[in-house]
């Protein structure tokens, strides 16, 4: 599903490539039409924004989203388990997911970094994604609803993972709590994290070795027993619908 790789650059940091590439963006999203007319539009003017503006200026914007606080974290696990060794052992967990399915990751990025798992989905047939996005929709209405707070098109993204699965109208409930969330990104709360214990993301002992995740827990059990498609793919629709395996 060419959308999903799609939707993983437009959360990339912004480059001159990115720029450049902006009309092939708007080609597989126009084309792939699983989406909602109007979101595909919105998704189209963005990526138009993006070739148009002023890569300087769109590269202060991304760090300010993303690179002060957690709120808006493209790390999932961070909104899970914050810097706790709990996160750790989620992200072996996910490791050994992407491994058994024949997925290598480049070192330089975690393995729950949104992006990377949208890459990584975009190679699984559509049971497995409509199931992955089922499993952290929570995440993905909170991450929409923070980001639509900052006015910012990133939004976009995790809404339009929600409509693939016909799951948008979940980051209603989150929206007038986010309006009440304190600023994460302001030099006292960013000092506060400076002096948090540092993530483990490997066992340094027999007990750690022990220490099972929730989402550890869960994997386990989804590999016994997985139940037949709880969340579906949105179908395409119209002339120009290609499958996930017609491009």
């Amino acid at each position: 599903m060419l959308s999903l790789r799609v939707l993983a650059r437009l959360l990339d940091y912004p480059s001159a490539e990115l720029q450049a590439a902006a009309p092939e963006l708007i080609e597989i999203i126009n084309d792939e039409r699983r989406l909602p007319a109007a979101l595909r539009a919105r998704l189209m003017d963005w990526c138009q924004r993006l070739l148009e503006a002023d890569l300087l200026e769109l590269q202060s914007e991304y760090v300010a989203l993303f690179d002060k606080g957690r709120a808006t974290s493209l790390l999932l696990f961070e909104h899970v388990h914050g810097e706790s060794r709990d996160r750790g052992q989620a992200m072996v967990d996910l490791m050994a997911e992407y491994r058994a399915a024949g997925f290598e990751l480049d070192a330089r990025e975690l393995p729950d970094y949104l992006p990377m798992f949208l890459e990584y989905l975009s190679t699984r047939p559509e049971a497995d994604i409509g199931r992955w996005l089922g499993e952290i929709r929570h995440i993905l209405a909170l991450l929409s609803a923070r980001l639509e707070e900052r006015e910012a098109d990133h939004a976009l993204v995790p809404l339009a993972l929600l409509a693939l699965i016909g799951a948008e109208e979940d980051v209603a409930a989150h929206r007038d709590s986010v309006k009440e969330e304190a600023p994460d990104d302001t030099p006292e709360a960013l000092d506060e994290v400076w002096e948090e214990e540092a993530v483990r993301f490997s066992a340094a002992s027999d007990e750690d070795c022990a220490l099972q995740s929730a989402e550890g827990r869960r994997l386990a059990e989804r590999k016994k027993a997985v139940p037949s498609d709880p969340v579906k793919i949105m179908p395409g629709s119209g002339p120009a619908d290609r499958g996930p395996t017609d491009r």
